[in-house]
């Protein structure tokens, strides 16, 4: 049957990793998971309980823009978190973040556009915009500019768009104020749409990240209830857009998905009075943060740029291996650890980097690492 090439995009290489751990857990395994960025916790507790009261009513569609009570108290997490004035209209519910970048690349541009990627970065941002018939374009960035792109990019690459994540996936690397000012300034200077990915926000050590609504309101700001509300099986996130782009989100929005989840949107809405339940779960990330850092370099797996926020490590590997991806189903099948290769968020060097995940929980970070310290001996004996 006919296809179209709009569907020749990557795989997402660490699916393919989870299946192989899934397949050696099924043989009898037991696999300590690194590769996947999902809370080892679920949903907040007191939150699924109110949520089973809320399943007395029936729950059918909502508005397209989302449950008014949900953009209100998304408006006031911004005044508590960011000391922000923000209009609940200016809040779209979506499926997730992956509807919101769906959402936000048809509001903001037109087919074969370019739109820029500071790599090593999320691997569907680049699929996605493929998908949509549009342009990526990857922006290799360094240690020293602790992997993000610079405001000179925008016109180097003459960008149509630029997407920025604060803290990254996979670095865990944050953009401070001044920084995320001039990237908001490069683009307006240009006309190029910034979107700045947050979904990670809530998840930071030493420093409050920063949003990108603290610099300019020409911005599609993109959230998720995923990582640290730890839903990610139940796709509810948020966009932030500006006013006079509003009705045109919102006439896509339904269109494309009539609404996000009903029940979820209800359960995000509950998740976001549960802050003591958060908040362990943070310390849990920072306990294993340190860990990690402490356990990766006595292994001999030192060369990375300590993550400031979200919970991965992106390690330099290029002093053991040229083949990355050979290298993490070597540790999967000797010591029974799931880690992800660097080919899914650089496809030009990636093979000379891994990611590590620390966001199960401490028990499990702990034996891993023991176990990959056992297999970096083994591989020097």
């Amino acid at each position: 049957m006919r296809h179209a090439t709009r569907g020749d995009v990557d795989p997402f290489i660490v699916m393919d990793v989870m299946e192989a751990a899934r397949q050696a857990e099924a043989a009898g395994r037991h696999i300590i998971h690194m590769e996947v960025g999902q809370p080892g916790t679920g949903a907040p507790a007191a939150a699924r309980a109110k949520l089973v009261a809320d399943m007395a009513d029936p729950l059918g569609y909502t508005v397209g823009l989302g449950l008014p009570d949900l953009r209100a108290r998304i408006a006031r997490h911004y005044a508590d978190w960011y000391g922000l004035d923000l209009d609940p209209a200016r809040v779209v519910i979506t499926s997730g973040a992956s509807g919101a970048f769906l959402l936000a690349f048809s509001a903001l541009f037109d087919n074969g556009e370019r739109v820029g990627l500071g790599t090593p970065c999320y691997p569907s941002y680049r699929q996605i915009l493929r998908a949509m018939g549009l342009t990526p374009v990857d922006i290799p960035t360094d240690l020293a500019d602790r992997f993000q792109p610079q405001p000179q990019h925008v016109a180097q690459h003459d960008l149509a768009g630029l997407i920025v994540a604060s803290p990254a996936n996979p670095t865990g690397t944050m953009l401070d104020k001044p920084q995320l000012a001039a990237l908001a300034a490069a683009c307006a200077a240009r006309d190029a749409a910034l979107i700045s990915d947050e979904i990670y926000h809530g998840i930071d050590y030493d420093l409050r990240p920063v949003s990108a609504l603290e610099v300019t309101d020409e911005v599609y700001v993109v959230n998720s209830f995923s990582k640290y509300f730890s839903m990610t099986g139940w796709r509810v996130g948020w966009m932030v857009v500006p006013d006079d782009h509003i009705r045109r989100v919102e006439r896509l929005a339904q269109n494309m998905f009539i609404c996000a989840p009903h029940a979820a949107q209800r359960l995000a809405l509950h998740a976001m009075d549960c802050a003591p339940e958060l908040g362990a779960n943070k310390a849990v990330y920072a306990a294993n943060r340190a860990l990690m850092m402490d356990g990766l370099r006595a292994a001999g797996l030192g060369a990375f740029a300590p993550p400031d926020g979200a919970f991965y490590i992106y390690v330099d590997v290029s002093a053991h291996t040229d083949d990355a991806r050979a290298f993490a189903a070597e540790i999967l099948d000797q010591a029974g650890v799931a880690v992800t290769p660097g080919l899914d968020f650089d496809a030009a060097r990636g093979h000379h980097w891994l990611r590590f995940s620390y966001a199960r929980s401490t028990a499990d970070i702990t034996e891993g690492l023991e176990r990959i310290a056992r297999f970096m001996q083994s591989r020097r004996a």
